[in-house]
């Protein structure tokens, strides 16, 4: 048995999953785990998760009944040699059975989420139409968005842009993070003094729906329409709607930016047990500890594939990514973001794993990839 990091320096890395898969021919193979393990899995000792009282249950790995060898020496190799990974959660029905701190990382601290935090703006916006802040995903967008308008290259396909839209990337603008031509990419906004109206004064390029593009700048807009629909600021009604049923407090919301930036724009910091729980309740279908959330039909709604980015089924925020394990296939609801953030839901498995990293603009933050796909899936989907 050997894992691999998958390891490359062709794109730029925001690009997740999708590329990996698409250009595996392109990709240099580094060997993380050497044949047999040579350094042996003495250097790990297993802890079963404390009992915080945040909700979480948590038990004991050998509750399991599985082969835990290749477990123990995941993280004797995680420990004893270098990497990026700053934490490793596993949930196996409803309990927290695996929960490990790397490179200095603890239980405690909030970690940057990147764009992680899309998917828990479509969780988000979920909510916002169950409650009637908004009516329906094929609203146009100008419903909603009543400052700033666009002001620039106008044109009649801007009044076609929907909400869906927005949620499966395919608005037309000139936005693609993964083409440093397009005026919308990321990195382009950044310098702007006013995202919002930049990104809306962006040319057209596509007919809305046609094409989708990832477009880091769709899911801000998004954000601001929660907030224009609810008269809340978007950390204010996460805050009330999402994290106090969660019983989330140690979060915060910030950006690598210098400047100012207004809420809709800024990124979620987590704990990684917190990231956990957002996991769990996609799971349960938008419920947690059997209180109702988000509504079932939209969890289902949000997380089944709409169109293609790269290749690879993509919803509304949210990936559907295919891992092989024991000769079968098992589709992960994934939300992932740059240097090594991940949210995978298997719901076949009544699983959820949550990986951070600090891997940021390195193709290591692939790496949980590899763990997931050499270790713990066949760990856990192993036939007795």
């Amino acid at each position: 048995m050997m894992m691999t990091a998958i390891l490359s320096s062709s794109r730029h890395i925001s690009q997740p999953l999708p590329f990996i898969m698409k250009n595996i021919a392109t990709l240099i193979i580094i060997t993380l785990f050497i044949s047999g393990f040579c350094y042996g899995q003495d250097s790990y000792i297993y802890s079963k998760p404390k009992d915080l009282g945040d909700g979480w249950k948590t038990n004991d790995l050998k509750s399991q009944n599985v082969d835990t060898t290749l477990i123990y020496k995941l993280f004797s190799q995680l420990n004893d040699r270098e990497n990026k990974i700053h934490s490793v959660l596993l949930v196996k029905d409803g309990q927290i059975i695996i929960e490990e701190y790397l490179n200095g990382q603890v239980s405690d601290q909030k970690h940057d989420l990147r764009s992680t935090t899309k998917s828990i703006r479509s969780i988000l916006l979920g909510i916002a139409i169950d409650k009637g802040f908004i009516d329906n995903v094929n609203d146009p967008i100008s419903k909603y968005f009543k400052n700033p308008i666009p002001k620039k290259n106008l044109d009649q396909r801007k009044e076609k842009i929907t909400i869906k839209h927005l949620l499966t990337m395919s608005s037309g603008l000139d936005c693609n993070d993964w083409d440093k031509k397009s005026k919308g990419q990321e990195d382009k906004v950044y310098k702007k003094k006013d995202w919002l109206q930049y990104t809306l004064n962006l040319p057209m390029v596509n007919e809305p729906g046609a094409v989708s593009n990832y477009c880091s700048m769709g899911a801000v807009l998004l954000a601001e329409i929660i907030s224009q629909a609810s008269g809340m600021t978007i950390d204010k009604f996460a805050e009330q709607h999402l994290f106090n049923p969660l019983g989330i407090s140690n979060v915060s919301w910030g950006h690598t930016s210098s400047k100012k930036i207004i809420p809709s724009g800024k990124r979620l910091y987590m704990t990684s047990r917190d990231i956990a729980k957002i996991g769990q309740l996609i799971l349960n279908k938008g419920k947690w500890n059997e209180k109702q959330i988000v509504s079932k039909k939209w969890i289902e709604e949000s997380t089944t594939p709409k169109t293609k980015i790269t290749g690879i089924d993509y919803g509304y925020l949210w990936w559907n990514i295919p891992f092989k394990a024991n000769g079968e296939i098992f589709v992960s609801k994934t939300a992932l973001g740059n240097g090594g953030q991940y949210i995978m839901v298997f719901p076949e498995l009544d699983m959820v794993t949550v990986f951070t990293g600090g891997a940021y603009n390195s193709q290591e933050d692939k790496l949980p990839f590899s763990i997931m796909t050499d270790i713990l899936l066949p760990t856990f989907t192993a036939k007795e």
